[in-house]
């Protein structure tokens, strides 16, 4: 196999270009069969594999630097770049990211796990390299979804007036950025893409001499071609307006215009535009014909793509479908989403209530910000977003909705670790940095009958912003409904209170049977609503025990933990011995929940050591 041979991108530059398509047919081969064992984005890479190769046959990523737009499109460069024997460890615990990462290879420029920042990180790449006088190429390949967040305008406008060189590769795969098809665009684009249309084009405007615009023919001429490009590359000369040479549309399945095209970009020396059309799911066909459902995908069987593991209820799904529940009952009800609409469980109300449904695209903060609009006129918006995502919203948070107490709804999906997608997608700081915004209610389900309870209370029966955060899947669920109540003891005991919220609430009660078959009595205290917090209450469900453990799956730097602990403090019922259980100051890696509670001690046998080695240090 062709693949075997090929263990740096110095052995891609080395084949015969007679050999790459066996490469690239090889590369699907083994993403197909690597992906269907571990899960992960299938869709995105098969459409990014000629692309991928073309990169590092025109570019050395070990000195030139690479940066990729979110990164779940960075399998192939991982492969061509000595990591293929470790794909079966993809996504799992001490394995392969599923994203670029610095310290796994010299390849990888930058950590790559949200979307829009490639073409600033690679500005300032590209500016670093100028002011030490250095000489490497900078690129930053970012898809056409990833232009629907605002901050790669920011950084396609500094970076078009700066003048420094670098190449921004748009893989554009379907958000009809260039819809023009037929033969004449594709030939002009072909002519566009070669040097001597550029050499022609300089030597050409040299002809009428410095200011050639002030020549009648010039300017008739270019307002000619300023008509025609605009009819039919409508792309072009939006770039071209912030300063870029725009090179394109290219095939991103036609090796040969890859190759020539970005080696032109490179020998042009200034800030450049490569638009590359892309299929995703090229090359495998239940992956083309359904690219969404094979985007991020579990295991399945690589002949026929069907999943080994269907389709259960989840968190995310019951929300959806609670959601739509509820806009049945109230025509005030709409639904947001930032590009996640199956993610988030919403795809129903989208084709039920398509007049309520928005998709904002990849772009949390604006969604916020159109809620709060909605909100101060009357409407009731949830916003369902990854906790992961909504992180890149907090001054909306505070600025559009929290300081006119506006009455926004927050489904906060992903809530807590979240698995394979690791450091960059585990909804660890929801709980500290919403609870620190003064006038939000946090809400924290840990059934599917709570969530739908919850959800409910926070449109109908609750003012303000309001978070409904839970996990995702719904494997661990809690079989109870305790929701009626900020706070719920659920199990009595004398010697040491644990507490907990949301689907932890299973660990707590799993550590609370380990403890009492040694003897040690353990009240479980489950926590419903993290914010606000009523000081007073709480210190009535303190008074039996001296220790308190509480266990979150969040940093530990402003907790739940620390502020019960404040408040207790406050009202004069401090515990003697107080336990967090939480990450600390860790971010956690790829790995099943399972094994990263195991790894945090958010587990229930590490919960019963802590309890054990606190009683031992009182006798």
């Amino acid at each position: 196999m062709l693949l075997d041979s090929i263990h740096s991108p110095a052995d891609v530059r080395a084949l015969p270009e007679g050999q790459l398509p066996q490469l690239c047919q090889e590369l699907r081969e083994f993403l197909v069969k690597s992906v269907s064992q571990t899960g992960g984005h299938l869709a995105s890479n098969l459409g990014t594999v000629e692309l991928t190769v073309a990169i590092h046959r025109c570019f050395d990523t070990e000195r030139d630097r690479l940066v990729f737009d979110v990164g779940h499109q960075s399998y192939v460069h991982k492969i061509l770049t000595g990591r293929r024997e470790r794909f079966d460890t993809l996504r799992q615990l001490d394995g392969l990211s599923g994203f670029p990462k610095p310290h796994e290879s010299v390849h990888d420029a930058f950590i790559a796990g949200h979307a829009s920042n490639s073409v600033s990180v690679a500005l300032g790449m590209a500016r670093a390299r100028t002011l030490e006088g250095e000489d490497y190429c900078v690129l930053a390949l970012i898809g056409d979804g990833a232009l629907t967040g605002g901050l790669s305008y920011e950084g396609l406008n500094n970076a078009g007036a700066s003048g420094e060189p670098l190449v921004v590769i748009l893989n554009d795969n379907g958000m009809s950025i260039n819809p023009n098809v037929g033969a004449m665009p594709s030939h002009l684009a072909r002519l566009r893409s070669r040097p001597g249309y550029y050499h022609f084009k300089k030597w050409y405007r040299n002809l009428f001499g410095p200011r050639p615009m002030k020549n009648p023919l010039y300017r008739f001429n270019h307002r000619v071609k300023t008509f025609l490009k605009r009819s039919l590359f409508p792309g072009s000369t939006f770039f071209e307006d912030m300063g870029f040479t725009y090179l394109g549309p290219v095939d991103g399945h036609d090796l040969t215009r890859l190759c020539d095209t970005l080696s032109w970009a490179r020998e042009l020396d200034c800030p450049v535009v490569v638009h590359v059309n892309t299929v995703k799911g090229r090359g495998c066909s239940f992956a083309e014909r359904n690219p969404d459902m094979y985007h991020g995908v579990g295991p399945f069987d690589p002949e026929t793509g069907l999943l080994k593991k269907t389709g259960e209820e989840s968190f995310s799904s019951v929300f959806g479908k609670a959601l739509a529940d509820f806009a049945r009952e109230d025509s005030r009800v709409c639904a947001i989403t930032a590009a996640m609409a199956d993610g988030t469980g919403l795809s129903g109300f989208a084709k039920t209530f398509p007049e309520r449904f928005f998709d904002v695209g990849i772009a949390e903060g604006h969604g916020v910000s159109m809620a709060a609009g909605m909100a101060a006129r009357g409407l009731l918006p949830v916003f369902a977003v990854y906790s992961t995502f909504l992180q890149r919203s907090y001054d909306m948070l505070i600025h559009d909705a929290a300081l006119e107490k506006l009455h926004v709804v927050l489904g906060v999906d992903r809530a807590g670790l979240v698995g394979a997608d690791g450091e960059t997608h585990h909804g660890c700081f929801d709980p500290l940095f919403l609870t620190a915004i003064p006038g939000y209610t946090v809400l924290c389900p840990a059934s599917f009958a709570e969530l739908r309870h919850m959800l409910k209370t926070a449109l109908f029966a609750l003012d303000g912003p309001v978070a409904v955060r839970y996990p995702r899947g719904g494997e661990g669920a809690y079989r109870g409904d305790s929701s009626d109540k900020p706070l719920v003891r659920l199990r009595e005991g004398r010697d040491v209170t644990l507490l907990a919220y949301g689907v932890l609430v299973n660990r707590v009660l799993e550590a609370a049977a380990l403890l009492e078959r040694t003897g040690v009595q353990a009240e479980v205290l489950k926590l419903n609503q993290i914010a606000p917090l009523d000081g007073a209450a709480l210190a009535g469900f303190f008074e039996k025990t001296d220790i308190l453990l509480v266990l979150e799956d969040c940093f530990g730097a402003g907790c739940v933990g620390q502020r019960i602990a404040a408040i207790l403090a406050g009202e004069g019922r401090a515990p003697k011995k107080l336990i967090l259980k939480n990450l600390g100051r860790t971010f956690a890696p790829e790995g099943s929940v399972p094994q990263l509670e195991e790894r945090f001690g958010l587990d229930a046998a590490a919960v019963a050591k802590a309890v054990e080695e606190a009683l031992d240090s009182e006798r």
